[in-house]
């Protein structure tokens, strides 16, 4: 692609553009520089191209021109991705953001979801029905990249990952074709794209199971972080004895200054859980009890709320183009070292933004084996999140070394790899690691449907 000049590569776009039902936008328009940005305001660089895709014959399109042109092809759905793959310099994106079409299917219990739907597209379609699929925990996390990398979020211990869920997905491959995979077709591709990312092609549509999720019991409860050694350490215990429709996750956090929580703890550095707890209030209610009766929180906003609510309960604190800096690690026991070591960084979080959460994996998705899926931690107990945040460009250097000097603090009291979408650009080995067993088999996958590796702007699997 260097060697094709200026006019040349103009009118080579100019013959993609006359494919497009879509918007193809380029480094010479005025919309450009906004279009290549993602989430993470740390990312910046500058593709050859953006398709919005209006369609899957768009993205067949964009499938066969990128990889006739020798160009890389990046795939961006919400755009969360941690490590920015959903830009890249010099490549294609293909941007699925105009592809939300959801269809529920109430009789089959089933819906249908677009490759460009955000988790708030979904849950508003979901809540009028009292349903929801199991995925995050930001309502503005698209569906795509989210499912992709097996989907950890407030319904996990009830109804397992996002991936236990998916019935079905229509996928364009390298070679252009689109097919539909499933328990029954293409059967190695089902059992690779759950957890593998998104390392053999683009998908433009998922097929889900619902739940039953419309009122919960959720919200937030904070104590002081001299109080983090007992909470903590009472968590540990509780998350893995109660029942599955009992769920909360601890965090280290600095309260915001927003009107959203008392005055006199607005920058507080602090402990907390945030609960999802299903079904009859009042019997959960005794669960949260527990903590109540521990220790008196400094702030108490459990109570009963839509499912909805609870998800996009905190998008406003964390709006795109932030600094962010991710480190990530499975947790099979928290031991009282571990604790103390988690607390001794807790205390030095450099932003009022940076935290770190502790997500429990255990419950339903326990359920599965290792094997039955490309995600590989069904053994654990916890996947932990630590993220170096702020609005600030000056502390990106600061915010890294924190989450850094974290993560190697714990590594010792974790276990290998680590949850795709919780990394930055890592290189091979970390890969390796994260898929652990389930490797080299989803190698040989890659092998069968993208040979020369023309997904590669990921957590990348080379075909074995």
């Amino acid at each position: 692609m260097d060697t094709i000049t200026h006019h040349s590569k103009t009118r080579i776009f100019e013959d993609l553009k006359s494919q497009l039902y879509g918007q193809l936008v380029l480094p010479k328009d005025k919309q450009f520089d906004e279009a290549r940005q993602v989430y993470n305001g740390m990312i910046d660089r500058r593709p050859a191209g953006i398709v919005y895709c209006k369609n899957v014959a768009d993205v067949i399109a964009s499938v066969n021109f990128a990889r006739d042109q020798d160009l890389a092809l990046a795939i961006r759905s919400g755009g969360h991705n941690a490590a920015g793959f959903g830009v890249w310099d010099e490549s294609l994106v293909i941007d699925l953001s105009q592809m939300k079409g959801i269809r529920v299917d109430n009789k089959q219990n089933t819906i249908r979801v677009e490759g460009g739907c955000l988790l708030k597209d979904v849950e508003h379609v979901t809540q009028a029905f009292g349903k929801a699929v199991p995925t995050g925990i930001f309502s503005t996390t698209g569906i795509a990249g989210l499912t992709l990398g097996g989907g950890i979020g407030h319904l996990s211990r009830a109804y397992g990952l996002s991936v236990d869920n998916l019935l079905e997905v229509d996928i364009v491959l390298a070679d252009g074709n689109l097919v539909t995979c499933n328990e029954k077709n293409f059967t190695d591709l089902f059992w690779a794209i759950r957890g593998g990312g998104g390392n053999f092609g683009v998908i433009t549509s998922f097929l889900f199971k619902l739940n039953d999720a419309g009122l919960v019991q959720g919200g937030p409860m904070f104590w002081h972080l001299e109080d983090s050694e007992e909470i903590m350490t009472y968590y540990r215990d509780f998350i893995l004895l109660v029942p599955n429709h009992i769920y909360c996750y601890f965090a280290f956090l600095t309260v915001p200054p927003v009107d959203l929580f008392p005055e006199n703890l607005h920058l507080k550095k602090m402990c907390g859980l945030l609960w999802c707890n299903l079904g009859d209030l009042e019997e959960n209610d005794r669960y949260v009890q527990q903590f109540r009766d521990l220790k008196t929180p400094a702030l108490d906003y459990v109570g009963p709320m839509p499912y909805r609510q609870l998800q996009s309960l905190f998008d406003p604190l964390y709006p795109a183009g932030m600094q962010w800096y991710w480190k990530g690690a499975f947790i099979k026991e928290l031991s009282d070292e571990a604790i103390q070591e988690n607390i001794k960084h807790a205390e030095l979080m450099p932003t009022a933004n940076s935290t770190t959460h502790f997500y429990p994996v255990n419950g339903a998705c326990h359920k599965k084996s290792n094997k039955d899926t490309a995600w590989a931690y069904r053994d654990a107990n916890w996947s932990q999140v630590i993220v170096g945040v702020s609005p600030d460009p000056e502390n990106k250097e600061i915010i890294t070394e924190w989450a850094k000097n974290y993560w190697h603090g714990i590594r010792p009291y974790s276990m290998e790899g680590g949850y795709v979408n919780f990394m930055m650009d890592e290189g091979l080995e970390k890969v390796k690691a994260t898929y652990g067993e389930n490797y080299d088999k989803l190698a040989k996958v890659k092998m069968k449907y993208d040979p020369d590796n023309f997904f590669r702007i990921n957590q990348n699997i080379k075909p074995a």
